[in-house]
């Protein structure tokens, strides 16, 4: 018995060791035979036109290939997870349909879904590498935060520096053009490493100055006076002499105080002390292209410094558009216009040269479809304006829903028509095309220095905080005494920031800078300037009702803000009148939306007599339209039982053909919901149990005929021919894109019993002569309107 147990036990214990190995051998390192083999080593790079060093297209190199991701379902986590391959700390954006121009070669990856926290893009859900049914013009992009990771190493970064021009810039060397803004005239210069470099001129033609041009914003190009630079070049070359900043040839053997020359009878040069750098050559564009990268040239490759011997470097003179013209060209400008209103504007955009695309046809706006809608086309529109060559083609509505006719279809310019009206194009059916199509533009417009002027202080984001403007040397605050969202909607401009959500007039509560003193006061804008400058204001007399930080005015900006415009032709077809009993209208009294000899009238007996229709209000915009004021502040109603969240959303006038007011009434906000909305829009608001209210993007709100205030008392009004318009949000409470649609107008004839309305339109739809013919309008004989 005990001879087995010992056998037993020695079986156990070999038992037990061997187990004891294969665990020791499993926690060893596998052999790298049997290793699977990892994927290719990632790497990425920036690349496209135009962008700054912290964004760009995404390239990848996978399986030694470069290619690109496809934007479908592309979010921020996204661009996190890249940013961070890239060297970046996190992304603050990005962007889809080859913003950065299309790349070549494979889409590596799509649908990529990220969490943001992965450490590889690789370890994101996609359809695999290689997998995808996307073309180039579907190419994502980022936008980093321009912060580098402490330590990071950029080995697996590429820069493809040898094979792309994205940064040019005119350098003035005339005099007189040194604080003169905008350039207009200047050797041409590309980006190259830390600093700029030039690019030889053998070769170069007006073509190639038209591209250059256009990039910098301008419309045109016209011929240098190249024997002037090639003397500068030449007397230079000649007596050892550098271009010294103070505009004049200097020996480089004697003290400048003691030697002087002057360069010519009118210019002289002022630049920088250095040797000329030469990075391209063989310049070679056909013309239409909208970046220099766009065409053919050739790099020298090493040392440059003997590089372009037979030439010098290109420089090029441009011609301003009527917007950035001096005061010589603002009188050009009024001439062209009194020889006829142009044909094409841009509309919805925050800033100068971008919005949605509009055509005059048959004295009527109306807008572009953007099937086949690229480049070159919106560099005609562009160019056409006064601008340079086109940033961005934009589809779908980007800049927001136009109204009225879509005039044209398949645009398709060659980049040479000074016209878009030269161009082939279909005209639109029906079916083709709606206005979720509507194209767009962002031109490239000339640098003007207007952000260096203005800056907010104290804000929880950069799109709010106290507005500082610069007055010489000197930072100073703005007198809000007036301070509404026009001059708002021009200080985000200036800002670069989009549109004004809030004109905030108390700033206590920013008060964050050392900046006390106030150097702006009187401050009135139109809504459409540049600059807070441009608008009229005090000058140097100051004057402001409430001074103090406190006071000063501020801002919320936005990227997207509403539209609201008015179904026209809605108003034409409920038109009615009704005699209402006085008994039946006390709570409308109690409302002010009788006439004031109402007051008069002996109630409860007798009637007034009122004009009735319905208002449908849509909101075509980019961002819901939200009262101002929050729910805290809504006025309760007793008598109609409802809160008002404006204290006047609508007014209603009847006017004479020369404009007087024969009858008017307001609609304070009844209550802002979505009644209906288009399809596969959701509603976001409505009244019910003290809602949410506003109007969501693609939605309208519905005031019928039959609801009290929903008319115009016309009781006093005589009979004849007048003008029935009604604007919306006539105080600029709200911020929208666009002011100008906010009016509605129609023709009506009153004979004291019966009313005709037509001719019912939009306040910019129709041609400064239809208008004209509008307001001119005789009136009807009958009530057979043709």
């Amino acid at each position: 018995m005990g001879s087995c147990g010992t056998w037993a036990w020695q079986e156990l214990l070999v038992l037990l060791s061997s187990l004891l190995w294969l665990w020791a051998d499993s926690a060893q390192p596998t052999p790298p035979g049997p290793t699977p083999n990892p994927g290719p080593q990632l790497k990425f790079r920036l690349a496209g036109y135009p962008r700054k060093h912290n964004e760009g297209r995404v390239e990848v190199f996978y399986n030694d290939e470069w290619g690109t991701i496809c934007d479908d379902d592309f979010t921020l986590a996204n661009a996190h997870v890249l940013c961070r391959h890239l060297g970046f700390v996190a992304a603050v954006g990005w962007a889809h349909s080859a913003k950065y121009g299309k790349g070549v070669g494979r889409i590596w990856l799509d649908n990529v879904n990220c969490a943001g926290g992965e450490k590889s893009i690789g370890d994101c859900k996609h359809r695999g590498w290689g997998n995808s049914d996307c073309s180039h013009e579907e190419d994502a992009g980022v936008v980093c935060k321009d912060e580098r990771i402490p330590g990071f190493k950029d080995s697996n970064v590429i820069e493809s520096e040898q094979s792309h021009v994205e940064e040019v810039r005119l350098r003035p060397v005339v005099s007189g053009a040194r604080r003169q803004l905008p350039v207009s005239e200047g050797i041409v210069e590309v980006r190259y490493k830390d600093g700029w470099a030039q690019i030889c001129d053998e070769g170069w033609d007006s073509r190639n100055s038209r591209v250059v041009c256009g990039m910098m914003g301008f419309p045109a190009e016209k011929k240098v006076n190249r024997n002037f630079y090639k003397r500068l070049k030449r007397a230079a070359r000649m007596k050892g002499r550098s271009l010294r900043p103070s505009g004049r040839l200097v020996s480089k053997s004697q003290p400048k105080q003691k030697h002087r020359e002057d360069v010519g009878p009118r210019k002289r040069l002022f630049s920088e002390r250095q040797q000329l750098n030469y990075r391209l050559h063989s310049v070679s564009c056909t013309g239409t292209e909208v970046h220099l990268s766009m065409c053919a040239f050739e790099f020298y490759r090493g040392n440059a410094s003997a590089a372009c011997r037979a030439g010098m470097p290109a420089v090029v003179s441009c011609v301003p558009g009527p917007l950035f013209t001096t005061a010589n060209g603002h009188k050009k400008k009024q001439r062209q216009q009194q020889q006829g209103q142009q044909r094409i504007r841009l509309k919805g955009g925050a800033k100068v040269g971008e919005g949605r695309v509009e055509v005059l046809k048959s004295s009527e706006w109306g807008t572009i479809c953007d099937d086949r809608w690229n480049l070159l086309s919106a560099s005609v529109v562009c160019r056409e304006l006064g601008f340079g060559s086109a940033k961005e083609a934009l589809t779908g509505a980007r800049m927001g829903q136009g109204t009225g006719p879509i005039h044209l279809n398949e645009v398709q310019c060659l980049g040479t028509e000074k016209s878009l009206w030269s161009c082939p194009f279909k005209n639109i059916t029906q079916e083709d095309c709606k206005h979720t199509e509507d194209a767009a533009v962002r031109c490239n417009i000339p640098y003007m220095g207007y952000e260096t002027l203005i800056r907010l202080a104290g804000g929880r984001t950069m799109f709010e905080g106290r507005v500082e403007v610069k007055q010489g040397s000197k930072w100073g605050t703005v007198c809000s005494d007036g301070w509404t969202t026009k001059e708002a909607m021009v200080a985000c401009r200036q800002l670069g920031l989009g549109y004004s959500l809030h004109a905030v007039t108390e700033t206590w509560y920013w008060d964050a800078s050392n900046v006390t003193e106030m150097v702006l006061s009187g401050v009135k804008c139109a809504g459409h300037e540049m600059s807070l400058s441009h608008c009229q204001h005090h000058g140097t007399s100051l004057s402001c009702r409430n001074t103090g930080t406190r006071f000063a005015a501020g801002v919320i900006c936005s990227e997207t803000a509403s539209d609201l415009l008015l179904h026209a032709s809605l108003v034409q077809e409920t038109a009615y009148i009704e005699d209402r009993p006085l008994h039946m209208l006390y709570c409308a009294a109690e409302e002010n939306c009788l006439a004031s000899s109402a007051r008069l009238a002996n109630w409860p007996y007798g009637h007034r007599r009122l004009l009735r229709f319905s208002s449908q209000i849509h909101n075509n915009g980019r961002a819901d339209f939200r009262p101002k004021a929050g729910r805290h502040s809504w006025v309760w109603h007793e008598c109609h039982r409802h809160y008002h969240s404006m204290d006047i959303f609508t007014h209603y006038d009847i006017l004479t053909p020369n404009g007087t007011k024969v009858a008017e009434g307001h609609k304070a906000s009844f209550c802002l919901e979505d009644t209906e909305c288009e399809e596969g829009v959701a509603k976001r608001y409505e009244c019910a149990n003290f809602g949410e209210q506003g109007i969501t993007v693609g939605c309208w709100d519905l005031y019928r005929h039959d609801i009290d205030c929903q008319w115009i008392d016309i009781t006093d009004v005589k009979p004849g021919n007048y003008i029935l318009q009604v604007v919306i949000n006539p105080n600029f409470e709200v911020a929208e894109s666009d002011f100008t649609n906010n009016a509605m107008k129609c023709n009506c004839k009153y004979d004291g019993h019966r009313i005709w309305v037509h001719s019912c339109h939009i306040g910019d739809a129709l041609s400064e002569e239809a208008n004209r013919r509008f307001e001119r309008y005789p009136g009807q004989l009958n009530n057979q309107i043709s």
